[in-house]
């Protein structure tokens, strides 16, 4: 008798624990359905004085949208009295090489990219160096120049450094169907004014200088999809012209273009580079931008020579890698900088 009960009595205490245990549960969920039916709510006052607001997420955006220029609805064209003029001329932008290539249709006077291959979708791109201000803006005195270049010069220069090639005459119908469409796009900007997302995108200074070995790194993780390790990028099935342009070697700009300075090419693929980066969405950081731009603008390219460049040799930008200078900092520098120091000069 003691041997079969004493089992028993050992398991009394833990018996006891899981029916108070059981009570404070029932009492507890009774509570909470109780309170729910009366319409009672915990407290949240000493909450709201003591959490701050959490903030908004901070926008990626380059500039803000809002009153961005945006090109005429190409629908509309058909409207306009010289619409063949303007629908060739935006055939030209897009498919130049095709036109005035190395094999081009029309004549052969250009290394085989394409106009937007710089001037994204055919110049319609806000902060893709698009066309909205060649019309409002032309003619007008260029630094680089020394003088007053009408929109006929402009695209020429063009044709001679970013295309590495020769100059269109002004009156050939190619000339004249080009600045047809630059014309139609800027219809509606004012005379003298530069709209909102026009030109490249300014990315601020770095305190050091941009570094090609770093750049190397980024290119090779971002860049190599579309334009290939060796940097010739992607022709087209046809051999027309490229869908991803060389930034280097024999086929690519030379050494008078544009995107030649630093700061073009670093603003260039800030708001528009790698391949889905838009000015609202850019994917890579300043620095990135500045050290890409390093390194694809320290490989070999065509040489040109344009020896009536920069007459005046104090308006020189900050960029401009090619002596003399009005001031004291070298060519090395005026390429890679820091150009935060040739710029406060500059000030002075």
């Amino acid at each position: 008798m003691n041997q079969a009960s004493k089992p028993l009595h050992q398991l009394f205490p833990l018996i006891m624990v899981l029916l108070l245990l059981a009570a404070l549960l029932v009492g507890l969920v009774g509570g909470v359905l109780y309170f729910d039916n009366v319409g009672l709510q915990p407290s949240t006052e000493h909450l709201a004085k003591t959490q701050e607001p959490s903030a908004a997420p901070k926008s990626k955006a380059l500039m803000d949208p809002v009153g961005m220029w945006v090109a005429p609805d190409w629908a509309s064209v058909d409207e306009e009295l010289n619409a063949d003029e303007i629908k060739y001329g935006r055939e030209l932008i897009a498919n130049t090489s095709e036109y005035l290539g190395p094999n081009g249709k029309v004549k052969k006077i250009s290394n085989g990219l394409n106009c937007q291959n710089c001037h994204l979708q055919a110049g319609t791109v806000p902060l893709g160096n698009n066309y909205s201000a060649a019309k409002s803006t032309y003619p007008k005195v260029r630094g680089r120049s020394g003088q007053s270049e009408d929109i006929q010069s402009r695209i020429n220069g063009c044709f001679q450094r970013s295309l590495n090639g020769e100059a269109l005459a002004d009156n050939s119908q190619e000339m004249k169907a080009m600045v047809a469409y630059m014309n139609w796009l800027g219809q509606d900007v004012e005379k003298g004014k530069s709209p909102k997302g026009a030109g490249i995108y300014e990315v601020p200074l770095l305190d050091r200088a941009a570094d090609p070995l770093k750049g190397k790194t980024i290119y090779e993780r971002q860049c190599v999809s579309c334009h290939m390790s060796d940097g010739q990028g992607v022709m087209e099935s046809d051999g027309s012209g490229y869908t991803y342009p060389p930034l280097w070697g024999e086929h690519s700009y030379n050494q008078g273009a544009g995107l030649f300075r630093m700061s073009r090419f670093a603003g260039y693929v800030k708001a528009n580079m790698p391949f889905g980066a838009t000015f609202e969405n850019p994917i890579l950081s300043d620095e990135e931008s500045w050290d890409v731009a390093a390194y694809v603008n320290s490989l070999d390219r065509p040489k040109k020579d344009f020896q009536d460049d920069w007459p005046d040799i104090s308006k020189k930008p900050m960029d401009h890698p090619f002596g003399p200078f009005s001031d004291g900092f070298s060519e090395e520098q005026h390429k890679f900088g820091p150009f935060k120091e040739i710029k406060a000069a500059a000030k002075k």
